[in-house]
């Protein structure tokens, strides 16, 4: 997953730096309480440490500012001496609350979490039109309106011919008349798909969303389908029992789209680690252990990073900042779908006759070198 975001936000920026990862659920009053609690040891023991006062102020404005998030999230917010140069909400809670000031910011709670962070488009399609909704990575929970993070809108195809008149005694033999206006509903319906997918199109080229989730009337979809660029359609996923206006309003529903989501991280995990299994059997491709991936990071070789969280390195703080600021990207890979050697590989951008081999016969998942 490449992060220029966060590149951005740490280049050109000297330390020492201030990091903060918090929890910041607050689903009821007693949640709220314990987040007010841990912040406030949190700020002290950053104040203890040398943190300036007015930098942990607009730290706490901005944590305790009321947003429209909602369910299970987290907070990352990243600081210079003087000003906040990364303040993001984080779909789910860090893996571990931390806040600390030193020379080097703490990046290991923000990327451990990247498998979560899918950029999703749901089309709930009907034959006069669809809603769109789409959700950004900090906050991809389509079922709640988003800070900044989401945007949904509303396309009619402005033909209005929907309905095929039933037969009946007086009409059975269906004359040309009724043929007409047959035609001109199947019309109207291509039109009305034509819109959607000359909006969809453009909001999927310009966002590039990881997945697209379509839903609605069968017949609808699959007119909006054939529409549809081939980029597009590579990213779309069916769910059945979706409808427009309604479909986040059923529980069922959103059970669907929690498993479709669901899936779509498992396959992004597997296919990494397919690749990483094909590319260390051919010898090229990739690297493993910490000494290669910092070898390949300093020569501007890496094109992404990948680690398992819990088992990283000593070093993966450095390496996982190598890899920001050379524009490599960063994926954590759960170890049970696959344990790298030594916790961290990386794939590359490039080959050549000076790139560390350390090929391994057999990727079973123990992460052992054989």
């Amino acid at each position: 997953m490449k992060l220029p975001w966060l590149k951005s936000a740490l280049e050109n920026n000297d330390g020492p730096f201030l990091s903060v990862y918090l929890d910041t659920t607050r689903t009821d009053p007693t949640t709220a309480s314990e987040l007010e609690a841990r912040w406030k040891k949190f700020r002290d023991q950053a104040a203890g440490a040398g943190a300036p006062d007015g930098l942990l102020a607009d730290i706490e404005e901005s944590m305790f500012r009321q947003h429209s998030i909602g369910g299970r999230h987290g907070r990352a917010v990243l600081a210079t001496g003087d000003r906040i140069i990364l303040d993001r909400v984080l779909p789910v809670p860090p893996q571990q609350e931390c806040i600390e000031w030193g020379d080097h910011p703490v990046l290991l709670p923000l990327l451990q979490l990247t498998p979560h962070a899918v950029s999703q488009l749901l089309i709930e399609v009907d034959r006069a039109g669809a809603d769109l909704h789409l959700r950004a990575p900090e906050d991809p929970d389509l079922s709640r309106h988003t800070n900044g993070g989401g945007e949904n809108t509303t396309v009619e195809g402005g033909h209005d011919e929907l309905h095929k008149a039933r037969a009946t005694g007086a009409d059975s033999g269906r004359g040309w008349r009724s043929d007409n206006f047959e035609a001109r509903v199947e019309d109207s319906w291509e039109r009305n798909a034509e819109a959607v997918a000359t909006q969809v199109n453009k909001l999927v080229m310009e966002r590039k969303p990881h997945v697209v989730f379509l839903t609605g009337d069968v017949r609808a979809e699959g007119l909006l389908k054939a529409e549809l660029r081939n980029e597009v359609r590579e990213r779309i996923v069916e769910l059945s029992g979706g409808t427009r206006g309604q479909s986040m309003e059923r529980e069922s529903f959103r059970e669907e789209l929690a498993r479709a989501l669901a899936e779509y991280v498992a396959g992004v995990q597997e296919s990494t680690a397919e690749k990483f299994r094909e590319t260390q059997g051919r010898d090229a491709g990739s690297v493993a252990g910490p000494g290669a991936v910092s070898e390949v990071l300093e020569r501007g070789q890496a094109d992404e990073v990948i680690f398992n969280p819990g088992r990283e390195p000593k070093n993966i703080e450095e390496l996982l900042y190598q890899a920001v600021l050379t524009d490599a990207g960063v994926y954590a890979l759960d170890s049970e779908v696959l344990a790298l050697p030594d916790g961290v590989a990386a794939f590359l951008r490039w080959d050549d006759d000076t790139t560390p081999s350390n090929s391994i016969a057999s990727m079973s998942g123990d992460g052992a070198r054989q």
